[in-house]
């Protein structure tokens, strides 16, 4: 069961994508867990067989999971909401835009086909778009070839992922199964060690199913359709490799690969920041030439990669001069000694100490083994947990101020303290901590810890410390943030209800009126219509701000867990 303000969102974002039918029964799902559908249909008073339509619907967005329940021995279907797919649903724009920018129009094309369906076939993708292009005027980049190769991109990449039967099962049930299964096999009671021993191989047997998964979605060639020596000697296509996707496979959009972009994206903004715009293209050199090795978001390092191939990747003269220009030096340096330079800064290697080793960006060593050059690393966890860090900040210094930020600072750095400890360090008065330290409280950024001096653990002989709970700090954190998120929804949508600006949008959807709005609106409506303009640019600004807090404190955290070391 979700949360209130999770269950809030979801259900909204249910409304505006299927309607409010099904946002009623995601609503029932997320507030009272995985039920039957008798249930769910008790529980919604709607009849039984328009449940079964919406669920349906549900279940091939895969929003829905759906499984036997074998606890009460009837083994009868229990369906469960899945958050973390509905929420995705935010950032479907966003996934569109990148396949534009990655495979073309035809890249963006496929993914969006797939995202308003679900899962689809190959056939089906290419029957579907090739009827649209046929509908319009003939082009280069919308024919039968183009939208073939694209989807084969994206398949081979990863970009879409294979729909199975298992995927529809909540991973939970999976690894309770699993877990059972293992415990079976012990005889007698079983000890810590063969309880970790059954864990890991239930890790094990998911990155193998993981890794047989990756596997289904492309086939070998039949003999008469592989072409000649010659040809394929000529071709240097991954197409031409002996592979094409298999058609019988359901495919759907892997999430992961496209948020590897915005992690990325988010890592060259902060050493931008923190930096120039050389640091950053450096950066987003490395990132560019390992991104086919990265899977998802939960890597902790990019793969190995050596000095030279960075240099050869910034050889324009643009990228040169951007190098040079960021470093105080003659200009008669190279791009290479730039690149080092600015792999030694942003590795820290001016600071070979924790604090300076918690502020890099990536490892670089500058010699290999045998005397090569050597290699770089950009650490994942390292970063993600600084963008933590400094979301976690941002809501202390918005709520608290300076003073909540230098308290949070400082339980963070030294650990544990007492409230007098905390005054000292942050030189303040013990009367204005007091209160400042409940305050911080309240908003669940910190938390109190009883060590008691006797065994009687008596209130008056007690110790009271006060650390920051990483796990409930960023819960609050996220929840505040979806109920951000809710708000900015139904603001908008209560904007849009206003009967004045219902009459103008609609009157400007007229097809007399789309010809030349210009000229056919009054002056009124023209207000009206930039005042509703403006407004919907500003909640979708702030929308994507939160939205950009959300992807770093939820996505990002899986590649470090928490910020304790």
């Amino acid at each position: 069961m979700a949360d209130l303000h999770t269950t809030n969102l979801c259900a909204e974002i249910i409304s505006t994508h299927f309607g409010p039918l099904a946002s009623k029964v995601a609503s029932i799902l997320l507030s009272r867990g995985r039920l039957t559908l008798p249930q769910l249909a008790r529980f919604t008073s709607l009849k039984p067989r328009l449940v079964r339509n919406i669920l349906l619907v549900l279940i091939q967005q895969n929003i829905v999971w759906h499984a036997n329940s074998e606890t009460d021995g009837s083994g009868e279907e229990v369906l469960e909401f899945n958050v973390e797919e509905c929420l995705m649903r935010l950032h479907f724009g966003a996934f569109v835009y990148q396949a534009e920018e990655l495979f073309g129009v035809a890249g963006g094309e496929i993914i969006q086909l797939v995202l308003d369906h679900g899962k689809l076939t190959s056939p089906r993708i290419l029957q579907s778009l090739n009827a649209a292009a046929t509908s319009f005027l003939p082009s280069e980049d919308k024919t039968p070839v183009v939208y073939s190769q694209a989807l084969y991109k994206l398949v081979s990449l990863r970009y879409l992922k294979p729909s199975t039967v298992s995927s529809h099962i909540s991973p939970r049930d999976k690894r309770i199964q699993y877990e059972a299964e293992e415990k079976a096999k012990i005889s007698g009671f079983p000890t810590s060690k063969q309880l970790r021993e059954a864990k890991e191989t239930v890790d094990a047997r998911f990155k193998m199913e993981e890794a047989e998964t990756e596997k289904i979605g492309l086939k070998r060639k039949a003999k008469s359709q592989l072409p000649s020596t010659k040809k394929r000697k000529a071709t240097s296509t991954k197409e031409d490799d002996g592979t094409v996707v298999d058609e019988t496979v359901y495919f759907r959009v892997n999430f992961d690969k496209f948020n590897i972009h915005t992690r990325n994206a988010l890592i060259e903004k902060a050493v931008q920041e923190r930096y120039n715009p050389g640091a950053a293209l450096v950066v987003r050199a490395i990132l560019k030439i390992t991104e086919e090795t990265q899977h998802s978001v939960a890597d902790i390092r990019s793969d190995p990669l050596s000095v030279s191939n960075i240099i050869l990747h910034l050889n324009s003269e643009e990228d040169e001069a951007t190098l040079t220009s960021g470093l105080i030096q003659s200009k008669s340096k190279s791009a290479g000694s730039c690149v080092k330079e600015y792999l030694g800064i942003l590795s820290s290697a001016d600071n070979p100490t924790p604090t300076g080793r918690a502020g890099a960006f990536l490892e670089f060593s500058s010699k290999g083994k045998g005397g090569g050059s050597g290699k770089v690393q950009v650490l994942f966890d390292v970063v993600a947990r600084r963008l933590k860090r400094q979301v976690l900040e941002g809501v202390a210094r918005e709520r608290h101020g300076l003073e909540g930020v230098r308290v949070i600072r400082l339980l963070m750095d030294t650990g544990k303290l007492d409230e007098k400890q905390i005054s000292k360090n942050v030189m303040m008065p013990l009367k204005d901590v007091r209160p400042l330290l409940s305050a911080l409280s309240a908003s669940s950024l910190v938390s109190i810890i009883e060590v008691p001096k006797s065994a009687d653990r008596n209130p008056t002989r007690m110790f009271y410390l006060w650390q920051v709970d990483i796990p409930k700090a960023f819960s609050h954190i996220l929840n505040v943030l979806y109920k951000t998120l809710y708000n900015i929804s139904a603001r908008r949508q209560a904007e849009r209800e206003d009967p004045t600006l219902v009459a103008v949008l609609n009157k400007r959807e007229r097809s007399d009126v789309s010809v030349d709005v210009e000229g056919l609106l009054s002056q009124h409506e023209k207000e009206v219509l930039k005042a509703w303009e403006e407004k919907e640019q500003k909640l979708s600004i702030l929308e994507g701000r939160v939205e950009e807090s959300v992807f770093i404190v939820r996505e990002l955290g899986r590649a470090v867990g928490s910020l304790e070391d």
